[in-house]
């Protein structure tokens, strides 16, 4: 009797299969038993349905997990697009690169869908002519469109080099930041038309550059060359000797690190407000998996299962 009340007014479709407080409610209306509410609870809780197709409402699992310092200036950069801007001389986006240290940034406009292939060798025409190869790189685009950049890469340098890649949509969020300073930079001087804004792009690239970084209270010119540029009438000269120069840099670098390391423990406590320790699967447990990277076969994802499975976990990596 109380299993096929919880049916008609958990699983059928003028139910809708809500959740454990929505149907002890429906059935309240006319019907109340002792133990009612742990027998709705008992029987909406493992409710496949629900599983694999409603919204999750927890934090997410998994805390914070920071990149790693770079080791040096060049060891370590994110790459990510901006997209869907003005068409301006052939150009209708723009490709942000920032090193993971100094923060030096390189804006690089580019056009339509970048493949893999061009991404390399726009790569080697920016980047890698005037810096040395990195040791790692990050993008929000997926490990397999950057592990494919850097096949790419290494065929075209004809090189064999592993590198580390990784797709990080919520690592630091530099890249994420450092594209609102061109796109905001290009809203102050750009025409009516926005068709010329390829061509002070060039300068949007100094001004970040030569701006302090908050996290380094440096900026990345200085970060670098242990000195800011020149680039107006008011200047006053910093020049130094070589030996006091060095050993300016090797200050420079150990406070910038300092400062990293501070930042990334500020912005770790910050994401972990809104995470939560994973669940501790093991061999023999069925979970469901979530279908936002996994392809499907159906006509439309839009109305796909959000979590499908169940699956047995074969092996704990």
């Amino acid at each position: 009797m109380q299993l096929n009340i919880c049916q008609k007014r958990h699983d059928s479709p003028m139910a809708g299969h809500p959740g454990q407080e929505k149907t002890f409610k429906l059935i309240k209306r006319d019907l109340y038993w002792a133990g009612m509410t742990q027998f709705i609870k008992d029987y909406v809780s493992p409710c496949q349905k629900c599983s694999r197709n409603k919204n999750i409402h927890h934090k997410k699992f998994g805390l914070l997990k920071p990149l790693q310092i770079p080791s040096g200036p060049w060891n370590s950069l994110s790459m990510d697009f901006i997209t869907e801007l003005p068409l301006s001389n052939n150009s209708d986006s723009i490709l942000v690169v920032v090193y993971r240290f100094s923060k030096m940034a390189i804006f690089i406009p580019a056009y339509g869908a970048i493949t893999a292939l061009e991404l390399a060798q726009i790569f080697i025409s920016h980047v890698f002519s005037k810096h040395e190869l990195p040791v790692s790189t990050f993008s929000d685009r997926g490990s397999l469109f950057v592990s494919s950049f850097w096949t790419n890469l290494c065929q075209q340098l004809r090189i064999s080099i592993a590198l580390s890649t990784a797709f990080h949509p919520e690592t630091d969020g530099q890249t994420e930041r450092v594209n609102q300073i061109p796109e905001q930079y290009l809203q102050m001087y750009f025409s009516y038309h926005q068709d010329d804004w390829n061509t002070w792009l060039p300068l949007a690239e100094f001004s970040y550059n030569n701006a302090e970084y908050l996290s380094t209270k440096k900026s990345p010119f200085f970060t670098i060359y242990g000195r800011n540029p020149s680039f107006d009438s008011i200047h006053i000269s910093q020049d130094s000797p070589a030996g006091k120069l060095s050993k300016k840099l090797q200050s420079v670098k150990k406070f910038v690190k300092e400062d990293l390391e501070s930042e990334i423990r500020r912005f770790k406590k910050y994401a972990d407000r809104n995470r939560t320790i994973p669940p501790n699967f093991q061999p023999g447990d069925n979970i469901c998996l979530a279908s936002k990277n996994i392809n499907t076969t159906r006509s439309t994802k839009k109305l796909a299962e959000r979590w499908p499975g169940p699956f047995e976990v074969i092996k704990k990596i």
